[in-house]
């Protein structure tokens, strides 16, 4: 199967009066497994219907494999969409289901039979072909989807939140075995969710949106540890984010008046933006927390604090740790015989620096 780009250049959508996708610009490499990630609202569904054909943009353009498909159909541009509610027919057995496009397209019986055959074999679903779909679990159902739109080998597979529907342990079992599928057909596959852990554990490269603009396009890793802005800070994973003016830049340093807390001073790792107001960001298992009386490390910012609540996560404790007038999360790693700060009780966090990202206020 040919592995082909995607591209989206300059495209614009509305509802009437009400902008959806604000000059969308994102390259999808062939044979990549590309995330949508937003809140509801943010336009991502909308984009995959439109990549789909199923909305019309009024500018820009959309090109599969180099070739601008805007005036095409959705039946004219060979590509294959698991929708979320799966939509398969509960009159039909789960090998008609899979069938269906084919049928359509009028491909051949025997064509029909090996390719049917191939898809149902893929995803595991052999010995369930005669069934219908009210005799499958959700994640069973979810496969037949999978295998209905494979077998019409579309050259780009769209994946509206096909997940949702499951509970947890089965979606985790479920985006590895659509991970692995992915990589064995080479196939350009895009994947809506809201859930930032299904695409920072699926996705080659992801495109976080909100309103309807594209606010950053990379890496899961490079998304989580380095954001542009506070949204994509705040919504790829948990961050603290401290509003401050700055009382002085110098080469090496600066030092920000945080709101609620006071001065403090960060080493500049990076670049940094210019304007008088940052905003301090950092990742709650980035805090390091001590007894208040404790030894400090002089290689960690220092603040007193007092902790409000704490929350046992199996892998992690969360804490919630009063600093002046702010709160912050903080997370601790446990292990066996590790004994929990009590709430009330005074704490001293230290703060790596190359862990801060100062962000535009």
């Amino acid at each position: 199967m040919k592995k082909v780009s995607v591209q989206c250049r300059h495209v614009r959508l509305s509802y009437g009066p009400t902008e959806v996708l604000k000059d969308v610009n994102i390259e999808i490499e062939p044979g990549e497994f590309f995330a949508l990630l937003g809140p509801s609202g943010s336009g991502k569904s909308t984009l995959l219907r439109l990549i789909a054909g199923f909305n019309k943009h009024q500018s820009g353009e959309l090109l599969i494999d180099g070739v601008d498909v805007s005036a095409k159909a959705p039946w004219q541009r060979n590509v294959g969409m698991v929708f979320q509610s799966y939509a398969l027919w509960p009159h039909l057995s789960v090998w008609d289901n899979v069938a269906f496009g084919l049928v359509e397209r009028k491909v051949d019986k025997a064509t029909r039979r090996q390719k049917v055959g191939a898809a149902l074999e893929l995803v595991g679903l052999s010995a369930f072909a005669e069934r219908r779909p009210n005799q499958l679990s959700g994640g069973q159902q979810q496969r037949v989807a999978l295998a209905r739109t494979i077998v019409i080998e579309p050259q780009v597979l769209l994946l509206d939140e096909p997940l949702s529907n499951l509970d947890k342990t089965l979606r985790v079992q479920m985006r590895q075995e659509l991970l692995a599928m992915q990589r064995r057909l080479g196939l350009t596959t895009i994947f809506v969710t809201h859930d930032q852990e299904e695409a920072m554990t699926t996705a080659d490269r992801m495109a976080v949106l909100d309103k309807g603009v594209v606010q950053q396009i990379g890496a899961p890793a490079t998304l989580y540890d380095y954001p542009v802005n506070a949204f994509v800070a705040n919504f790829v994973g948990t961050m603290n984010l401290l509003p401050g003016r700055v009382r002085a830049r110098s080469g090496s340093s600066v030092t920000l008046d945080v709101d609620g807390i006071g001065d403090l001073r960060f080493p500049l790792v990076g670049d940094v933006p210019d304007g008088e107001h940052l905003t301090v960001s950092f990742r709650p298992h980035s805090l390091r927390v001590e007894v208040a009386d404790a030894a400090r490390d002089a290689r960690y910012v220092w603040m007193p604090g007092t902790v409000d609540a704490s929350e046992f996560l199996g892998e992690f404790t969360r804490y919630r740790v009063r600093v002046g007038t702010r709160q912050l999360a903080v997370d601790q790693a446990h292990y066996a015989g590790l004994s929990k700060f009590p709430v009330g009780g005074a704490v001293s966090l230290g703060l790596e620096p190359s862990q801060v990202r100062l962000l535009a206020a």
